[in-house]
């Protein structure tokens, strides 16, 4: 978890009409010496990485924006492994049809992020009804449980915690467990507001894969764009965690309001990605 301030947003911002690419208020430019990212560069050094470093805090509180439905709770109905049930033999959701319910912005952050220390300010995290998401690079987050890939040997960054732990109270497992990173919350946006919590579920799409996660660590409140080691490999990206990731065009759609408990069974979590993703592109 990588996460360098937490501050409560302010009550409520004004509505943007939808867009393309919304107008937001850029965020301040960081000191020169501090820009790692070369424009265009297709690769994740050591240098970007040590941009999401930052203190790291305990599982973040929930805060309620006001009155709800409860959230949509998966449990453990499937065995841990297996691959998800289709209903009635259905086809898998397929990578254009969740970018085509993306392809306009509503945002409802207040501003935009960075991909990187560095990079320019131009991400905003757009919502729906149903879910919010964002487009950005792919940086790969190692922290949680140590392993034969995830430790302090391979990923120089690495800590041993993360902002929501398992059924057991234990920190997360990055090298098994696909999960995502959300900002630190912030003026800019505060993911609590909209419902999104640990172990809300995720839909990743890369080129024409698409593949499901959950909410696992909370980072830096400036950057956007990281997920675990796990969810890396299933998507074919290079998993190192300090010169993997990929530099742009992954797509995070995470849906409002679900969770999958416990919030490391990983065949729940496809079972029910799968789903909320086919009520998405329908419009349900």
């Amino acid at each position: 978890m990588r996460v360098q301030s937490l501050t409560l947003v302010a009550a409520s911002a004004a509505l943007l009409a939808p867009t393309t690419f919304p107008d937001a208020p850029p965020a301040p430019r960081p000191d020169p010496s501090t820009r790692f990212l070369l424009p265009g560069a297709p690769d994740r050094t050591g240098a970007l990485r040590a941009g999401r470093s930052g203190v790291r805090i305990g599982p973040v509180p929930r805060v309620q924006a006001g009155p709800s439905a409860s959230p949509t709770r998966v449990g453990p109905d499937v065995r841990a492994g297996a691959p998800p049930r289709r209903d009635g033999g259905e086809e898998p959701v397929r990578a254009a049809d969740l970018l085509a319910g993306v392809r306009d912005c509503d945002p409802v952050s207040r501003g935009r992020y960075r991909s990187d220390a560095g990079a320019p300010a131009d991400i905003p995290v757009c919502g729906t009804r149903d879910a919010v998401y964002w487009k950005a690079d792919l940086d790969v987050d190692c922290d949680g449980r140590p392993g034969d890939k995830c430790n302090a040997r391979t990923d120089p960054h690495f800590s041993p915690a993360t902002a929501f732990t398992d059924s057991h109270g234990r920190p997360l497992d990055a090298e098994r467990l696909p999960y995502v990173v959300v900002p630190g919350p912030s003026d800019t946006w505060d993911h609590r507001e909209d419902d999104v919590r640990g172990g809300s579920l995720a839909a990743l799409v890369h080129g024409d894969r698409v593949r499901y996660a959950v909410v696992g660590d909370v980072g830096p409140s400036d950057l956007i764009g990281e997920a675990s080691y796990a969810a890396a490999r299933a998507l074919d990206i290079p998993a190192d965690p300090e010169g993997g990731g990929v530099a742009s065009d992954v797509t995070y759609i995470v849906f409002k309001g679900s969770e999958v408990e416990p919030i490391e069974d990983t065949a729940a979590a496809e079972k029910a990605g799968e789903r909320l993703a086919r009520r998405f592109v329908e419009g349900r």
